[in-house]
């Protein structure tokens, strides 16, 4: 049998998605796959994607919730990309088509104005490197079966990235306490969840902060006009055939998605 190898791994998981193929998690077959080996699989990926014409957008994290950091055995987030392919058009039903089992969650989104670069970034500093500030729905599609994965198969997965929207509104973050800014989640106009932007590591500032930190200790930063999607506020959802889920903000309006 060959060898998994980084070069490997990327190439699976990529083909999973293109082919809506799951797949059990990739060290059943290679237990010594690591973080430092796993965001190599994660930046392999992103190489192929925009050897293929995808053009790199942004950044969002995962695990922003201190609960599921504790249920992986982690005390920070985890990074992964975000290109063009990925945006969802608001409006738009969700192309079930494309995806395997996808879920939403509602996260504050920020449009960063000028290079953020780790380490030593504090949220103070992340904030003042945002022009902007959006509601997002993020749409989640684990390659693996169940959504059954260690840290390492989530990392070299992208975190489960699929797709993302942005809302109708555009903020300036000066002016927003986005640790209060709250989000109420329903599915078919009933009440599922509801959080406040506290649930993202305290303040989604933490989690930028956190992110341009992490990408610093790889050599890389966060640039000018990056989205960067802060991390999940509530539990996912899934996005059936035939159903909605919409998130409704303080501040920064609504968004909801029909399942195609």
């Amino acid at each position: 049998m060959t060898a998994w190898t980084v070069d490997r791994a990327a190439a699976e998981l990529l083909s999973c998605e293109d082919t809506r193929r799951e797949r059990g998690p990739i060290t059943e077959e290679w237990p010594d796959l690591d973080l430092e080996s796993a965001y190599a699989v994660q930046d392999e990926v992103l190489r192929r994607r925009l050897e293929r014409g995808e053009r790199l957008v942004g950044v969002k994290l995962g695990l922003t919730s201190r609960a599921k950091q504790a249920r992986m055995g982690i005390a920070s987030p985890l990074t992964a990309w975000l290109t063009d392919a990925m945006v969802l058009p608001a409006g738009v039903p969700v192309p079930r088509e494309r995806f395997i089992h996808p879920r939403a969650e509602p996260e504050i989104v920020f449009v960063l104005g000028r290079e953020l670069r780790g380490p030593g970034v504090t949220a103070a500093v992340a904030l003042r490197a945002v022009d902007a500030v959006y509601a997002g729905m993020e749409i989640i599609d684990s390659r693996y079966r169940d959504f059954r994965f260690t840290l390492p198969d989530v990392v070299a997965d992208n975190a489960s990235s699929a797709a993302f929207v942005t809302g109708p509104v555009l903020r300036s973050p000066y002016g927003l306490d986005l640790s209060l800014e709250a989000c109420r989640l329903e599915v078919d106009g009933q009440v599922v969840d509801s959080a406040a932007g506290a649930a993202v590591q305290g303040h989604p500032a933490e989690a930028l902060a956190l992110a341009a930190n992490s990408l610093g200790a790889r050599g890389l930063a966060l640039q000018p006009d990056w989205l960067v999607l802060t991390g999940g506020m509530t539990d996912a959802v899934a996005v059936e055939p035939g159903h909605s889920v919409a998130a409704h903000f303080t501040s920064l309006g609504s968004i909801t998605l029909a399942g195609g």
